[in-house]
């Protein structure tokens, strides 16, 4: 699609209208109704809300039978205080678009522009504003909704914009695209002594010290080859700040993170069993949960061939990834829904500040490369 200085202009206002009001995960209910007033002028065959939460799906029908193709973008934001500066910063104290969700979104919406003025020739267009990518929750919500299953896509891609390549240069490959990861967290609890007569309480202090070294022996980290496995200590404590009382409950929290989804629940089982060993070890009680619960992100090899021929029609620079990110992403989830899934990689810029960093603003003159890749690859498969 060739974007006119208008869309461009109307796209980067968008832009900033997300950057100025950002939603964490879960509560993204202005932000899908700013997409859902962009979209109605733009004629979609189908509007559906409320997708595993607050998503939104447009749906641009072809006039003949043939495949559905998904492109996802991300609704949230992140709950991190962001750099004063841009005109455009946030207006909610300690949440800020600091991943670039609002540019995915923008993106999204230039493709829709242009299904507007082009419908495809056959099959559907369904660009998918998923909710609560940041915390894992969201894909599987929707994928879960039964409103989804008349959406279910042949086919499934997303971008994710990337400090440290070049600006608007792609990477892709096929295979592994993101790490699995889930948040463990384990309270142990015990009785509570006087500081004085501390033999008279159940303190979990030894079992924390014996537990968190060997929870991240499980998983030692080291190259992102077959079998890579990795726990990092996130969080600990041990009963209340005083003086005056010996401890009756602690709580680790640790992450654990793996390749592939197979490994990660076989690291689930050796975790949670060693948790429930050292609690009955020391005669302590376990609370248990789990959080923020990723699947591992899979490039389908068909998916990938259609993005690089997609990417040389548009006359896009291209090259093959570094290989496997050990940050997750919840896209990886939709493969489960049957669609052959890939993710593609697009420069933010060798200088910019990393994702998830207060100084962190999504670059404008990604839009147009975005909606041009998006744009070729729906012309290849549907025509």
């Amino acid at each position: 699609m060739d974007l006119t200085p208008q869309d461009i202009t109307g796209l980067t206002r968008f832009r900033h209208d997300l950057h100025r009001h950002p939603e964490v995960s879960g509560f993204e209910a202005q932000t899908a109704q700013r997409v859902q007033a962009a979209l109605a002028p733009l004629g979609p065959d189908q509007v559906v809300t409320g997708l595993g939460g607050h998503g939104v799906a447009a749906v641009f029908r072809g006039d003949t039978p043939g495949p559905t193709v998904m492109i996802r973008a991300e609704l949230d934001a992140l709950p991190i205080l962001q750099n004063p500066g841009a005109a455009h910063r946030s207006l909610t104290d300690g949440v800020a678009h600091l991943c670039g969700h609002d540019g995915h979104m923008a993106i999204l919406l230039g493709v829709a522009r242009g299904l507007s003025r082009h419908r495809p020739a056959s099959g559907r267009a369904i660009l998918m504003f998923q909710p609560a990518e940041e915390d894992g929750s969201g894909a599987a919500a929707v994928l879960a909704d039964p409103a989804f299953a008349p959406l279910r896509p042949d086919w499934a891609f997303a971008l994710h914009n990337m400090p440290g390549l070049p600006l608007g240069q792609v990477q892709v490959s096929a295979g592994p695209m993101n790490c699995a990861s889930c948040g463990l967290r384990l309270r142990l609890m015990g009785r509570t002594a006087h500081a004085a007569t501390p033999d008279t309480g159940l303190s979990p202090t030894a079992a924390l010290f014996d537990l968190i070294p060997a929870l991240q022996a499980l998983g030692p980290g080291g190259a992102l080859t077959p079998g890579f496995r990795l726990v990092t200590l996130t969080h600990a404590r041990l009963g209340t700040p005083s003086f005056g009382i010996a401890p009756g409950e602690g709580e680790v929290w640790v992450t654990l993170r793996s390749l592939t989804d197979a490994d990660m629940t076989g690291l689930k089982a050796q975790a949670q069993d060693l948790a429930h060993r050292q609690a009955a070890k020391h005669g302590l009680q376990l609370d248990l949960s789990w959080h923020d619960d990723f699947a591992a992100c899979h490039n389908d090899p068909q998916a990938v061939a259609q993005i690089e021929a997609a990417l040389t029609d548009a006359a896009i620079p291209f090259g093959p990834t570094d290989g496997p990110m050990r940050p997750s992403e919840d896209f990886g989830r939709f493969a489960g829904s049957g669609a052959r899934c890939a993710m593609f990689l697009l420069g933010a810029g060798e200088d910019s500040p990393a994702l998830h960093d207060p100084g962190y603003d999504f670059p404008d003159t990604l839009i147009a490369p975005g909606v041009s890749a998006f744009t070729a690859i729906l012309r290849r498969i549907l025509g």
